[in-house]
C-alpha cells in the first residue's frame, strides 16, 4: 500500500456499521477527509499513517441536524409559555437589532454546541432583518467554517408579516396594536431576493462543507408571486427550499381558508415540491400530504423538542415513514427548542411515536430514529451518499464516544443506547472530514471562554436596545393568543394534540 501522510488510521475501537444494532470492533482507513477502508482490528496501514488510538470508544457517525435557526442561540431561554404565533411575535424582541457581529456569534454558539454534543453537519434558517444581505450571509457562512462543521445555510425569507398570515388576525388586534405592529411590514419580494442572488453569485463557497438554500420561511407569510420567484431562483441555481409546513395546526386551518387546501397542497400546486425540498415540522400533515411529498422525494424534518414545547402536537412519523417521506430529525432553534442536542432530539423522536398509541407495531424502533438522525438528514441537506454513515467512500464524519462514561455501562445494544440513553456527555472527540474539532472535551478550532465573554456582552446590550419591543411583545401576547386559541379549536382533519382541547 503506498505511504502517504494524508492517511489516518483509527484502531482499538468499536464501530457502529451501516444496519448493525452491535458495534465491531473494526479498524478505518481514512484518506485524507474520506473512509477509504474499513477492516479488521490489526489491519496493514501506510507506514506513515497518523494513528488514532480509540480504545474504550465507539464510534458512530456523526449526527446531522436537518433544522435549526442560527440566530436563536443568543436568544435561548427568552421565553416560557409560548406557542409558536406568539413566538414569532416576539420576534423583534429576542431577534432584533441584531450587528453583524452579534448574527456571527449567534451562528458560532450554535455550531459550538452542536459539534460538542456530536453535531457534525445542520440545516441552518438563519433570519435577517429586514432581508437577507451579502454580508450577513458570508458571516453565518464564516462562523460554520470556523467552527469546523458542515452546513447548508438557507436565509428565511417573507413578504407578510405574522399579522397579514392569518387570516383574521389583524382586525383582531385592539387599534393601538394595529398601528404598532404596521411597522413590522415587509419590503417587496424583489428587493428581498436581490441580496440572496448577489450572495449566490459572488460567493465561492466550498461545496464539500457549506451548501446554499432558500427557505420562504411559512408559505402563508409569503405571496404566492413571492413563492413562484423562490422556486424560479432555487431552480436556477439548483438550491434546495425549506419551509415550515403546516407546524401548527393555526397554520393548517389558515391554509385551508386562504387557498381551500391544505399547505402542502398548495405548494404542490405551485411547483414548489421535489427532491430538493425539505418540510420543517409538518406536524399536522394529512395522509395525502404525506402521499403528495413522498411522490416528490420530498423529506420532513421532524422536531419533537419544540413540537412539544411550543404546543404544536405530536407529528405522525409513523405514517410518513410508511407513506414513503425521508424522514430527518432536528433540533430547531435554542429560542424555541432550547438547546442544539440531537441525541435528545433523537430520543424524543423514539418516545413520541410511543406516547401516540398503545400499538408498538407503529411505534419508531431505534434503528429507524438513529438513520433519520443520519442519513435522513444528509439528504435533507443535500449530502447524500457523502454523510450519515461509516462506509468506505464516505466522509469521515465521526463521534468517538467513552464506552467507560456511565451513559455505558454496562453497554448492552449500541443502537438502542445511542438513541435511548446517550445525551451527549459521553461524547469526547469529534473528526469532521478527517480532522479532530473536538479532542477529549475540549473545542479545538473557537474559543470557548472568549465566546463566552461576546456572548454575555451580546445580551447585555441587546436586552438594553430591545427594551420597547419587549413591551410591545407582551402587549400582544394577550390578544395573539386569545384569537389563536380561539382559532385552534376550530375542527382539522387530523388531530396532533397530545389530549382533548379544552
Amino acid at each position: 500500500m503506498t505511504t502517504s501522510p494524508l492517511y489516518t488510521i483509527v484502531r482499538n475501537a468499536l464501530v457502529l456499521l451501516p444496519g448493525k444494532a452491535q458495534a465491531e470492533p473494526v479498524d478505518l482507513l481514512l484518506e485524507g477527509d474520506t473512509i477509504r477502508e474499513i477492516g479488521p482490528q490489526g489491519m496493514s496501514a501506510p507506514a506513515d499513517a497518523t494513528v488514532v488510538d480509540a480504545a474504550g470508544k465507539l464510534v458512530h457517525a456523526g449526527l446531522i441536524n436537518a433544522h435549526t435557526h442560527g440566530h436563536g442561540a443568543l436568544a435561548k431561554a427568552m421565553g416560557d409559555r409560548w406557542t409558536l404565533e406568539l413566538l414569532l411575535a416576539a420576534g423583534p424582541w429576542i431577534s432584533g437589532n441584531r450587528s453583524l457581529e452579534d448574527k456571527y456569534l449567534s451562528a458560532t454558539l450554535n455550531g459550538a454546541e452542536m459539534v460538542l454534543k456530536g453535531t457534525t453537519a445542520c440545516y441552518d434558517l438563519f433570519f435577517e432583518v429586514p432581508a437577507p444581505s451579502v454580508e450577513g450571509m458570508s458571516a453565518i457562512a464564516q462562523a460554520y467554517q470556523d467552527v469546523g462543521m458542515r452546513a447548508t445555510i438557507a436565509p428565511m425569507v417573507a413578504d407578510k408579516t405574522l399579522y397579514e398570515a392569518i387570516p383574521g388576525l389583524y382586525d383582531a388586534l385592539p387599534e393601538a396594536l394595529r398601528s404598532a405592529v404596521d411597522r413590522f411590514r415587509m419590503q417587496p419580494y424583489a428587493e428581498t431576493l436581490k441580496g440572496f442572488e448577489a450572495f449566490v453569485t459572488q460567493t465561492r463557497i466550498d461545496s464539500e462543507r457549506l451548501k446554499i438554500a432558500l427557505a420562504p420561511t411559512i408559505p402563508l407569510h409569503c405571496s404566492d408571486e413571492f413563492l413562484g420567484a423562490c422556486r424560479d431562483c432555487a431552480r436556477r441555481f439548483g438550491l434546495g427550499l425549506h419551509s415550515h409546513v403546516s407546524e401548527s395546526k393555526i397554520q393548517a386551518l389558515s391554509g385551508v381558508k386562504r387557498y381551500g387546501r391544505t399547505l402542502t397542497a398548495h405548494l404542490d400546486k405551485l411547483g414548489l415540491l421535489g427532491p430538493d425540498f425539505t418540510v420543517a415540522h409538518g406536524v399536522w400533515l394529512d395522509p395525502d400530504d404525506m402521499r403528495i411529498l413522498a411522490g416528490h422525494g420530498a423529506s420532513v424534518a421532524h422536531n419533537p423538542a419544540s413540537n412539544m414545547r411550543l404546543g404544536s402536537g405530536l407529528a405522525d412519523l409513523r405514517a410518513m415513514l410508511d407513506a414513503g417521506v425521508n424522514v430527518a430529525i432536528g433540533t430547531d432553534g435554542s429560542n424555541s427548542g432550547d438547546n442544539q442536542n440531537m441525541y435528545e432530539a433523537t430520543r424524543l423522536a423514539s418516545f413520541v411515536s410511543k406516547v401516540r398509541g398503545p400499538d408498538m407495531h407503529q411505534w419508531l424502533t431505534t434503528p429507524e430514529a438513529l438513520h433519520a438522525a443520519t442519513e435522513g438528514g444528509a439528504r435533507a441537506l443535500g449530502f447524500q451518499g457523502k454523510i450519515g454513515r461509516i462506509e468506505a467512500g464516505y466522509k469521515a464524519d465521526l463521534v468517538f464516544v467513552d464506552l467507560g462514561h456511565i451513559n455505558w455501562l454496562p453497554h448492552n445494544r449500541t443502537v438502542n443506547q445511542i438513541v435511548h440513553v446517550e445525551d451527549g456527555t459521553a461524547v469526547r472527540d469529534v473528526m469532521i472530514g478527517g480532522r479532530f474539532v473536538v479532542k477529549e472535551g475540549r473545542l479545538l478550532t473557537i474559543d470557548l471562554a472568549k465566546l463566552a465573554r461576546q456572548a454575555e456582552a451580546a445580551r447585555e446590550r441587546l436586552e438594553a436596545v430591545n427594551a420597547p419591543m419587549k413591551i410591545l411583545a407582551e402587549k400582544l401576547q394577550d390578544a395573539v393568543a386569545s384569537f389563536c386559541i380561539g382559532l385552534a379549536r376550530e375542527p382539522y382533519q387530523v388531530e396532533r394534540y397530545g389530549a382533548p382541547l379544552r
